[in-house]
């Protein structure tokens, strides 16, 4: 009985090892297989991804450094070079694919369920992100004149945070033209910047029944179609309903939406505020900052508007 595992035995204790084989006989990764089978394979990979391992001497040379306390993780011994370039070369990658698929639904099953803000709708955010790679070393990620870069899409689903889309691009590749591939369900909200800031994008998920959060751009032409009531004393400060003026925004989409003016500055209530009006100098309240119309859209200063 192991009283004092190390973390990336606990690590490697979550793993469900029957599941794990049954995933080695359905691939066949095993085959011809003699001495290193698929498992001291895994524990080895997963080694190189937690101690960030930049090569296949790392790898090895790190495990052999462990040596008599690799017993409880499965392994006899450290792997050699040429054993792991060759199982790396040449095993089936769909074994390890079937695995991540696994775990992902453990983690679905684990995470917590319930959250301070519950929508009735299914919650996503739409992100990307890029990630900076040495020129030299990856020629094939030219991103800049003598940068190299990858981007990595990403969508959230915030019922335990946990990612449903993923997507690896070039650091060229706009954000948008990887949107427009994300399979979403109807009746879902997706929320992301203006960086998707794309009106055919808007009006296919409007068909489809996907209801979207995103920022106005700043230049964006369109007339307020009806004023509605908002709530006193929130960060609300309105709620219109437009339709977009512009030629490009017009034909791209027709249809009516929502726009709201959102505080984003830290409110601190005071007593000589009253019904949503304040007493205080608007330059100096910090509930009620001032607000400006500037080219057809109400923006505070230096702050682009919600929409």
């Amino acid at each position: 009985m192991i009283k004092h595992a190390s973390l990336f035995s606990q690590l490697i204790a979550l793993i469900d090892r029957k599941k794990f084989h049954e995933l080695v006989y359905q691939h066949q990764s095993e085959r011809f297989a003699k001495k290193f089978n698929s498992w001291e394979h895994f524990v080895a990979m997963l080694f190189c991804q937690v101690a960030q391992a930049k090569s296949l001497r790392e790898i090895c040379g790190g495990l052999a450094c462990c040596m008599g306390k690799m017993k409880h993780l499965g392994v006899k011994k450290a792997p050699n070079k040429s054993t792991l370039s060759y199982a790396n070369a040449h095993r089936p990658w769909e074994m390890f694919q079937g695995l991540f698929y696994e775990m992902l639904a453990t983690c679905k099953m684990a995470a917590p369920g319930k959250h301070k803000f519950r929508f009735q709708n299914k919650l996503l955010s739409l992100d990307s992100t890029t990630i900076s790679l040495c020129l030299s070393l990856f020629p094939w990620a030219k991103f800049r004149r003598t940068k190299g870069a990858v981007k990595l899409h990403l969508l959230l689903d915030h019922d335990g945070y946990m990612p449903t889309y993923a997507y690896i691009s070039n650091g060229k590749k706009h954000d948008v033209t990887i949107a427009r591939k994300v399979s979403l369900s109807p009746g879902s909200i997706i929320t992301m910047d203006r960086a998707y800031n794309d009106y055919r994008l808007f009006a296919l998920w409007t068909e489809s029944g996907v209801y979207f959060v995103t920022r106005l751009k700043s230049n964006a032409d369109y007339r307020v179609v009806q004023e509605f009531d908002v709530p006193r004393n929130r960060k609300i400060l309105s709620d219109q309903l437009i339709r977009f003026s512009g030629a490009v925004s017009r034909y791209g989409y027709p249809a009516d939406t929502h726009r709201l003016g959102v505080c984003r500055r830290r409110c601190i209530l005071r007593p000589e505020i009253r019904g949503g009006s304040c007493s205080v100098r608007k330059d100096r309240c910090r509930v009620h900052p001032p607000v400006y119309k500037r080219h057809g859209s109400y923006q505070g200063p230096g702050r682009g508007p919600w929409f």
